[in-house]
């Protein structure tokens, strides 16, 4: 008898398995928190150097920006550079532009009511009728004259001021940066000043996190093999629960950058162990199901990240938050079952006997499991049959890649970010059903490269699309994040298929470092915009398009 055929007989998808696959679940829901956690503790707010000199008279205001911080070609405060000497002198000129601006739109108006109310006048006949042009006429000239007056004096006001300005010594912000209130106020940008020169350390610390999950994936797939799935992961929660309530007290960025390497270490042990944990203890036709829960548990996640996030915008209280519940999942881990086929597999009959017997009594079979015996001694040839050796890599390296590409960029969509992580993952629920009507219909290698190279199109879009078109181009990265996410279902649902349960651990765990490898390169990647602001773009939606048209055409 098969294991599969004897699960069958201990009840198949019964109640042992919902309430076990239910609580495994459970902690999926926090792994979207720290994936995609640095889009709200590592937001940028607005942010000028600080001023270099007091402000006379405690004036506040624009003022003191106007002669301690130049502007850049949005007539905004400089992000960078402050002036060596204050230029009070900006003052002046402010003031001479308005002065002449008013002069002159006051004499253009002038001369526009009375050449008008004249021409008018001379067509109405009646008193009352030129009153009335009048009136209008003189109320049509003044707004006018205001208007223009208004434009000209801030047009010249800035070209004077620009051209003043570009006169004028500039140094680098050595005192510190002045940052605005508001959604990111509180954020590690804001606690360890990194922008300017700084800036890119906030993708360092993202792929770090993508380096511990790299690292995770090898180190955690070969221990699981060896040592079980259950203490591992049992293991991973109260890793993950430390690093990250640790992480929330770091008082450098340095050991912040520790607590999130070791914390994306635990990540991986999670992931893996919880995927094989579930394949291993329901039955074959009941996987595809399975996986796309737990897929939506993910998801979901997403939602509760957001909602977390907007009632904790402190960085150091959302990062606690997010953590902390995994100090329960340490504690109830303990009541898991550890896998039949594994134990069988690693020589200890009796243990795997003992769980059998557990799962039937909660099936309501508890006479077949006292027969179980002879099955499971006999059973060991057919725990792991051979499977097929196409190897997922290259899908999940690609679509890791493209998928941590776009949803680590939130803010640079323009939109509010807390509802583009809700339609981000709102997203996911309609795209990861398709995969699985898709699977059913034209298999696996069809919806892998299919929503490959629907996602690649749609980021490669987005490079033609004006940035002035907001709503648009946040259409088409909604959409290619959607195919991304069913292609993430594809690849998961079925590589632990392709490895037999004596290495299962190891080769879901090479699947997950070519993911990894992907999600570490991606925000390296985002900073190639500064060389060319298409660049990102074209190498995200580059790779997975190529590779998902040589999964659709025949070779």
């Amino acid at each position: 008898m098969t294991f599969v055929e004897l699960l069958a007989h201990l009840g198949g998808m019964g109640r042992f398995q919902v309430t076990y696959v239910a609580a495994l679940a459970i902690p999926l829901l926090m792994l979207a928190s720290h994936n995609l956690l640095q889009n709200f503790t590592a937001g940028v707010p607005e942010h000028h150097c600080r001023p270099r000199w007091p402000v006379a008279n405690g004036s506040t205001g624009d003022v003191p920006l106007l002669v301690s911080i130049p502007s850049d070609g949005h007539h905004r405060p400089q992000r960078c550079q402050r002036y060596v000497e204050p230029q009070w002198h900006l003052l002046e000129v402010n003031g001479t532009a308005n002065g002449t601006a008013n002069s002159m739109a006051s004499g253009m108006a002038n001369s526009m009511v009375n050449g008008t109310a004249n021409g008018m006048a001379k067509g109405m006949a009646k008193g009352m009728v030129n009153s009335m042009a009048k009136g209008t006429v003189n109320s049509v000239a003044t707004g006018m004259a205001n208007s223009m007056a208004n434009g000209v004096a801030t047009s010249m006001a800035n070209v004077m001021a620009t051209d003043t300005a570009t006169e004028a010594a500039t140094e680098p912000c050595h005192d510190g940066w002045t940052y605005g209130d508001g959604v990111f106020a509180h954020t590690i940008v804001t606690e360890w000043d990194l922008v300017c020169e700084s800036k890119r350390l906030r993708q360092v610390a993202q792929s770090l996190y993508m380096a511990g999950i790299l690292l995770g994936s090898g180190l955690f797939g070969v221990l699981s093999d060896k040592f079980g799935r259950r203490a591992l992961l049992s293991w991973c929660y109260l890793q993950l629960g430390v690093t990250g309530a640790a992480t929330a007290a770091a008082p450098t960025f340095g050991l912040y950058c520790l607590g999130r390497l070791l914390a994306g270490l635990a990540m991986a042990g999670v992931s893996l162990n919880s995927a094989s944990l579930c394949m291993e203890w329901i039955p074959t036709e009941a996987r595809a199901v399975v996986g796309t829960v737990n897929g939506y548990c993910y998801t979901l996640g997403q939602f509760v990240l957001a909602a977390v996030a907007f009632g904790l915008p402190h960085w150091r209280w959302l990062q606690l938050a997010v953590s902390l519940p995994f100090f329960l999942f340490f504690l109830y881990s303990w009541l898991f079952v550890e896998s039949a086929r594994w134990q069988v597999i690693s020589g200890r009959p009796d243990l795997a006997l003992e769980g059998l017997r557990k799962v039937a009594r909660v099936n309501g079979r508890k006479e077949e499991g006292d027969k179980l015996s002879e099955e499971v001694t006999g059973g060991p040839p057919n725990l792991y049959p051979s499977r097929s050796s196409e190897s997922p890599r290259d899908p999940l390296f690609s679509t890791s890649f493209a998928y941590y590409g776009l949803a680590m960029d939130l803010q640079g969509f323009g939109v509010n970010i807390y509802l583009s992580q809700l339609v981000f993952g709102a997203v996911d629920i309609p795209a990861k059903l398709a995969s699985v009507l898709v699977i059913s219909c034209v298999g696996r290698r069809v919806a892998q490269g299919g929503s490959l190279a629907l996602a690649g199109i749609c980021i490669l879009a987005n490079i033609v699309v004006p940035t002035e078109l907001r709503l648009l181009r946040m259409a088409l990265a909604v959409l290619g994040k959607g195919s991304l996410a069913a292609s993430f279902n594809c690849a998961y649902i079925f590589t632990g298929e392709l490895f037999p349960t004596l290495i299962r651990q190891t080769g879901m765990g090479l699947g997950g470092t070519m993911a990894r490898v992907g999600g570490m390169v991606a925000p390296l990647v985002r900073m190639l915009a500064e060389v060319a602001p298409p660049l990102p773009l074209l190498i995200y939606g580059g790779r997975p398009h190529h590779l998902g048209r040589g999964h659709v055409l025949p070779a």
